[in-house]
């Protein structure tokens, strides 16, 4: 059996569990409700505060089958859902700035 990360095994799935970023998610909520969401977001911090899994909540809220649009509670549970805690959604791009570090690699 495979060693999985802490963070990883045991990640926030909504906002309201998101420990330490509790301004974060407020804002992110507050957009989705008013719908004023932007086309983009850039998540910045030091490792281990919270960045991937508000990045990752916030795709889900914006991409939940089961919701008719945007939801400040995601199901978590939909094919979409499951798709982005995974990593494997075609539609959300996780890019780091430790393996993209220049220009022409992002693009």
């Amino acid at each position: 059996m495979a060693y999985t990360v802490l963070a990883r095994k045991y990640r926030s799935w909504t906002f309201d569990e998101l420990v330490g970023q509790e301004a974060v998610a407020t804002t992110l909520k507050n957009a989705i409700k008013s719908g004023r969401i932007h086309h983009g977001y850039l998540f910045c911090g030091t490792r281990g505060v919270g960045k991937t899994s508000a990045a990752r909540i916030l795709a889900r809220s914006l991409n939940c089958l089961k919701a008719k649009g945007p939801t400040t509670e995601p199901c978590c549970k939909c094919e979409s859902c499951t798709a982005i805690a995974e990593g494997q959604d075609v539609d959300v791009i996780e890019i780091d700035a430790a393996s993209n570090t220049g220009v022409d690699n992002i693009r």
